[in-house]
Order: structure tokens, then C-alpha cells, then sequence
């Protein structure tokens, strides 16, 4: 039997990682110079999209893919 992790674990990783990492996403455009508009929509977008993708991503692997996982028993 595995460890019990609940689905707000998941979805913590997932909000903490989009910010970390839509922020270097919004570095990344005002270093080459887009238009402050332009990094606001990009950063939007950025979080949005990818916070969804992550989630599901995320989620997938902990009911799927039983990699690297150590049953209760064997601890």
C-alpha cells in the first residue's frame, strides 16, 4: 500500500511552481524588451495555461505512474 497524499498537495506544488516559474517567464520578455502590455498578457496566459497543465500532469503521474514509489511495508 502506498502513501495517502490528498489532492491538495497537488494542487499547493502546482500554484507555487507557476508563480516561480511565471515570473522567469515575464524576466525573460522584459529582457528583450516587449512592451510592458505585452508581459502582462504573457504572464496571464503563462499562469493560466500552464498552472492546468502542470495540475493534470501532476495528478496523472500520482494515479498512473507508480515510479520511484515505496509501499508503507517496505520503509
Amino acid at each position: 500500500m502506498t502513501e495517502s497524499v490528498r489532492p491538495i498537495r497537488h494542487l499547493t506544488k502546482a500554484i507555487t511552481w507557476r508563480i516561480i516559474a511565471s515570473v522567469t517567464t515575464v524576466l525573460i520578455a522584459w529582457y528583450f524588451g516587449l512592451p510592458p502590455k505585452a508581459i502582462g498578457l504573457v504572464f496571464v496566459a503563462d499562469l493560466i495555461i500552464k498552472f492546468v497543465l502542470y495540475y493534470g500532469h501532476e495528478r496523472l503521474w500520482y494515479k498512473y505512474i507508480k515510479i520511484g514509489l515505496r509501499r508503507k511495508d517496505e520503509s
